[in-house]
């Protein structure tokens, strides 16, 4: 009886151990499941995940695009650089207008050796995040004097003109503005050299970006109609405007 009783003692101990190691057992059969369920939804929720797809044809609609907290849409075909052409948050994007008409360049056109560097009949447009840079109106007023030259003289169709000192950041360039509105339409421009244009470069900053368009210096004869297109090409970027 003795024996029987020490024999029912160790059941009696060993039962609790037993127990607690099928519930582990337990546990660990029902974390594998969970486990091989969520496995098994990823794809699922990959499918359903809002995104926009790695490539973007060229007549897509207008992409969402946000620099500097400046909401953008953008249609694909002006975006210059492939890497850029995607929705959401960027550093810069770079883009192209034919003018007058400031429509995207034709994605179905392949373009000949002279269309790539031709540029009488586009406007560039760049757009990047601001830097600590002075916006450009206080350029114009408190930095650009301190490198032109004291004299003034009469630029196309009006526009008053100073040209920058040769030994100044600026050299080789012209200050070109509006007599009247100076902050409303002012203009950095290079010379004619060769046969390489002159070119113009307007910038503007809203928000937290900074927008430059690039043109030919040929174009200032009728500087209104390009104040005015660069006005109506950056409103219609931006969300419930129309160019």
């Amino acid at each position: 009886m003795s024996q029987i009783a020490q024999d029912s003692s160790v059941v009696r101990r060993r039962r609790p151990l037993t127990v607690g190691r099928s519930l582990g057992n337990l546990l660990l059969k029902l974390g594998l499941t969970a486990g091989v369920l969520a496995l098994a939804g990823c794809p699922v929720a990959y499918i359903l995940w809002p995104r926009w797809p790695d490539q973007i044809t060229l007549d897509a609609p207008t992409l969402p695009i946000t620099i500097g907290r400046l909401p953008l849409n953008v249609p694909p075909a002006a975006v210059r650089v492939a890497l850029q052409r995607r929705a959401g948050t960027q550093e810069r994007i770079d883009l192209v207008f034919l003018w007058p008409s400031l429509a995207p360049p034709d994605p179905a056109a392949k373009p000949t050796p002279a269309d790539v560097l031709s540029v009488a009949d586009r406007i560039f447009v760049t757009i990047a995040a601001s830097d600590s840079t002075p916006p450009p109106p206080q350029r114009f007023k408190t930095i650009y004097p301190r490198y032109t030259a004291d004299s003034t003289s009469t630029g196309p169709d009006g526009l008053l003109l100073q040209s920058f000192r040769s030994d100044t950041p600026y050299q080789g360039e012209d200050l070109l503005y509006e007599q009247a509105a100076p902050e409303h339409f002012f203009v950095r421009c290079t010379r004619k050299s060769g046969p390489a244009p002159g070119m113009c470069l307007h910038e503007e900053r809203i928000a937290n970006a900074d927008i430059t368009v690039r043109f030919p210096r040929d174009w200032l004869a009728d500087w209104k109609s390009v104040a005015s297109g660069i006005d109506r090409l950056i409103s219609g970027l931006r969300p419930g405007n129309s160019k």
